[in-house]
């Protein structure tokens, strides 16, 4: 049953929803909803003991983080150059996937559990060496580090992404052998929709938990590093959210699995970091009840949301060649004005990425009035992510 649409979105969107619910106890859809894999993102379905892996996606537990520190504005408002070039510099963006930094987290304790014995042991110790080196990197397409104030004049550090190679590795092999297919093999599209009673779904279950440390330990590694670069001695707060992830919750007095992808839980009092795009501000909000709240499955969004795809704001070029094959609606020129206007200085960033290719965080975040509160408005000072084209496989 669809319980909720918040906004307006196109009749694919619509439908790839319907599609999901024919399968699911309850849906809904939040208002920066757009089309995705299977699922749209900003997607919320509930389903009675399964849980689906295309649903949580490929970037398992993709989230936000965002760190209020105790330094004020005044502070560095005169070196935002400075600390714009050395979040670029020593953070490990788009391709570079391997953490070069000596302070990397890489004897985390994730490293030592027993969910790596789930994994075939063919690929187990490649795979964690492989998640080792990339704890902590950034990625590319829509993941970004940025720096913003608030109403107060305090700086906060917000970072995007998710479990990189790692939850790649993990959902696409579950969805092979939910396929009846050997780990590793290319399957069609389908939901790879699992019962949680079964060993299959025991196990996917236990990697996508796994998934979601990694995820969280390298978002806060990442948030406190570049904290220390805007001068914060002290953390006054820590507002952390998955939103491409699977929850076991109680809705309707029924116990359900809960699948967020691309949306931010938002139960009353629960705070989540909610990024606008690189010439927006961003807010900090937590739920509050109300009947809409219930509706939601006290989901809220993660994000503007896009209103163009990537290939129709930058336009189409063969990436080998470099050959233009289509041009974009969005010009360098008009992203630069933008940024100018709104004196946020960018480090990497394409055109894919631009504001013109979002819905205005205001006008989305207007649609969930009365299920959300908004605690601070964050104004962007910095915005440092990948280069338009460096190719990441494991990007949201």
């Amino acid at each position: 049953m669809i319980l909720s649409i918040n906004g307006t979105h196109d009749e694919k969107t619509i439908d790839q929803i319907k599609n999901v619910d024919e399968k699911s106890v309850y849906t809904a859809l939040m208002a920066d909803g757009h089309l995705g894999y299977i699922m749209p993102i900003g997607g919320v379905a509930a389903y009675d003991g399964k849980v689906s892996i295309s649903g949580v996606g490929y970037d398992i537990a993709c989230g936000n983080c965002a760190i209020q520190t105790n330094t004020k504005i005044e502070n560095i408002k005169n070196f935002l150059t400075e600390i714009a070039d050395s979040i670029a510099n020593e953070i490990s963006f788009g391709v570079g996937r391997k953490n070069a930094s000596g302070d990397a987290p890489t004897e985390h304790e994730l490293f030592n559990s027993d969910c790596w014995e789930i994994l075939p042991k063919v690929i187990r110790e490649s795979l964690k060496e492989k998640a080792r080196s990339q704890l902590g990197t950034v990625g590319s397409g829509n993941h970004y580090v940025d720096v913003f104030s608030d109403e107060s004049g305090y700086i906060w550090v917000g970072v995007h992404f998710g479990s990189r190679g790692l939850g790649h590795t993990i959902a696409s092999g579950f969805l092979s052998v939910s396929a009846n297919e050997k780990w590793g093999t290319k399957v069609p599209e389908h939901d790879g929709l699992i019962d949680l009673n079964t060993e299959l779904g025991i196990d996917y279950w236990e990697m996508m938990q796994l998934a979601g440390e990694y995820a969280y330990a390298g978002r806060r590694w990442v948030a406190e590093k570049v904290a220390k670069f805007v001068g914060s001695t002290e953390n006054i707060q820590v507002v952390h959210n998955n939103h491409n992830f699977a929850w076991k919750e109680k809705h309707f007095g029924t116990d359900l699995v809960v699948i967020r992808k691309g949306a931010t839980p938002a139960f009353d009092g629960q705070m989540g970091f909610v990024g606008g795009s690189m010439g927006d501000d961003s807010v900090i909000l937590c739920g509050v009840n109300s009947e809409q709240s219930e509706l939601n499955l006290n989901s809220t969004v993660h994000g503007a949301g896009r209103v163009m795809s990537r290939n129709e704001a930058r336009g189409k070029i063969n990436r080998k060649t470099g050959e233009i094959k289509s041009v974009g609606k969005v010009s360098q020129e008009m992203m630069n004005d933008w940024l100018g206007r709104e004196n946020v200085i960018l480090r990497g960033g394409g055109l894919d990425e631009a504001p013109q290719a979002y819905r205005r965080l205001g006008d989305v975040l207007s649609a969930h009035h009365d299920t959300i509160r908004i605690l601070h408005t964050l104004k962007p000072l910095i915005v440092v992510m990948a280069g338009e084209n460096e190719y990441d496989p494991y990007k949201d």
